[in-house]
């Protein structure tokens, strides 16, 4: 492994580069960077310096996505939303189901993403 530095009067400074590009992570992937980058820096650093940072914002995309699963089967189940409420009343469906996902969302953000 190379690494080359850039000199900054007598400083050197490492060039880091980040493996993978933003547009190809997941949303709670780049949510979490955002989140380490403003308010844990000495994590995101860290992460980044020791190239561990896109192992584990792929890690929290994958536990992001099976927690918002998992809660979204959880609430239909809670509030009823079936195939037959689809069948029968479409709209009602579809604001429950969007009520149901934001919720799953938000409790995803709030539990995994911006913690720790």
């Amino acid at each position: 492994m190379k690494i080359t530095y850039t000199q900054v009067g007598e400083q050197l400074y490492p060039n880091l580069i980040m493996p993978t590009k933003a547009e190809q992570m997941g949303y709670y992937a780049q949510k979490r960077q955002e989140y380490l980058k403003n308010h844990k820096k000495a994590t995101f650093t860290t992460l980044l310096t020791t190239c561990k940072l896109t192992e584990h914002l792929m890690s929290i995309q994958e536990q992001a996505q099976q927690m918002e699963e998992q809660i979204t089967i959880q609430m239909t189940k809670a509030q009823g939303v079936t195939e037959k409420l689809k069948q029968t009343d479409m709209m009602t469906w579809v604001g429950m189901m969007n009520n149901i996902k934001n919720s799953a969302r938000e409790t995803v953000l709030n539990e995994l993403i911006y913690t720790m």
